[in-house]
This record gives C-alpha cells, sequence and structure tokens, in this order.
C-alpha cells in the first residue's frame, strides 16, 4: 500500500508540473511590450466615439470572399494598446490553435475581417485574455490580417451564460466580437463568457503599398 500511495502521489506531482508548465507556456505566446502595442496607432488611446464603417453594399463586399487558412494556421495579429499587448492569431478555436495563441471563428456566422461583416476572437480567460475585463467602451483594438490593419472601438461588454448562443450570430455591421470564460479567477470549467463588442472605424494597407 506505501508503495502505490507512492505512484499516485508521483503522478498527482507530474500532473501538476505538466498543468503549470501548460499555463506558463501559455502565457509566453502573448507579447507585453506597451511601446510596441501603442506604436500600432497614433490615436490608439482616443476614446471618443468615431463612427463605424458603412458598407454600401453588404452581400457584394461579402460575395467572393473565400478562406485560404488551413485550421491552425497563423493569419495575422490581434493588437489591445490599452492593455499593451500583441497576440498572434491563428484559424479556428480549437484547443490546439487557443493553446498557441488568439483564435479565430470559422463558423458559418464569422468572416475575416476584409469580409466587412462579423469577425470573433476567442482566448483562454487565465493567460491570452486574462486582463480582458479592463477594457471599456471606447477602447481601441486592431487586427492585422493579410497586410491589412483593422481598426476597431470597443461598444459594449457583458457576460453572458456559456450556453448563450446569440452571440456568435451574423452581423450587418462590421463587427469584432472578443470572447472568454468568465469569472477569470474560477477554478475548473467556468460557467459563463466575458464579451467584448466593438465596430470597425477605419483599416489601412500596411507596408506603404
Amino acid at each position: 500500500m506505501k508503495k502505490i500511495g507512492i505512484v499516485i502521489s508521483v503522478l498527482g506531482l507530474g500532473l501538476v508540473v505538466w498543468s503549470g508548465y501548460g499555463w506558463w507556456k501559455q502565457t509566453t505566446v502573448v507579447t507585453h511590450d506597451t511601446s510596441l502595442a501603442q506604436s500600432v496607432d497614433e490615436e490608439w488611446d482616443q476614446t471618443a466615439e468615431q463612427q463605424t464603417l458603412q458598407v454600401e453594399d453588404v452581400a457584394a463586399s461579402q460575395s467572393g470572399v473565400t478562406t485560404k487558412y488551413d485550421k491552425g494556421e497563423e493569419v495575422g495579429e490581434f493588437v489591445i494598446p490599452k492593455l499593451g499587448t500583441v497576440y498572434p492569431v491563428y484559424w479556428g478555436t480549437n484547443q490546439a490553435a487557443l493553446q498557441k495563441g488568439v483564435g479565430m471563428y470559422d463558423t458559418a456566422f464569422t468572416t475575416v475581417p476584409s469580409a466587412k461583416r462579423h469577425t470573433a476572437l476567442a482566448g483562454h480567460r487565465d493567460t491570452t485574455f486574462r486582463n480582458l475585463d479592463q477594457l471599456a467602451e471606447g477602447d481601441r483594438l486592431y487586427v492585422k490580417v493579410d497586410e491589412v490593419k483593422y481598426e476597431y472601438q470597443v461598444r459594449e461588454t457583458w457576460v453572458t451564460d456559456a450556453e448563450d448562443r446569440s452571440v456568435i450570430v451574423e452581423k450587418e455591421k462590421p463587427t469584432l466580437t472578443l470572447t472568454t470564460c468568465y469569472p477569470f479567477d474560477y477554478i475548473g470549467s467556468a460557467p459563463d463568457r466575458y464579451i467584448v463588442q466593438a465596430e470597425l472605424i477605419g483599416q489601412e494597407k500596411m507596408n506603404g503599398n
């Protein structure tokens, strides 16, 4: 019995160490560099409400948009200047993608930013998106995909049930939604989701092209 107890203790310790290593590895995918994050735009701290970009013909803007990404492929960057953070973005929201960074939803209701509809990103509450609740209405967010920088402004934040199916839906306005589990300090599988919703207020071709 003593040997069995030792084996169980060793296995338990190994599990704790492995889980801790997995948590640490996920935290390292985020670049915490205030100067870098805030260099994304000179007006990153301007919180006065800006007009949402209008799409004259939403259907036409979405036609011909095809996804050329593979599951788990890196597709761009996500920047939150207020938090001083830069995140790699991967296609899909499965566990493999979320372990590497922020996942971009691949659903029938969501698109890449160029489609000017609904783009949604997910991240773990205790690693990549652990400070998401510090965002407020008017804060600016930036997504860089295919050498284009998309600028969004936060319109609303809220908490909803994990089973709420009214968040990841089609949008007529160019919208960015961030999702993570909630409460942030909950131990185990969190019952709720923290939602940040923003609208597109600008876009710019990068690299001077």
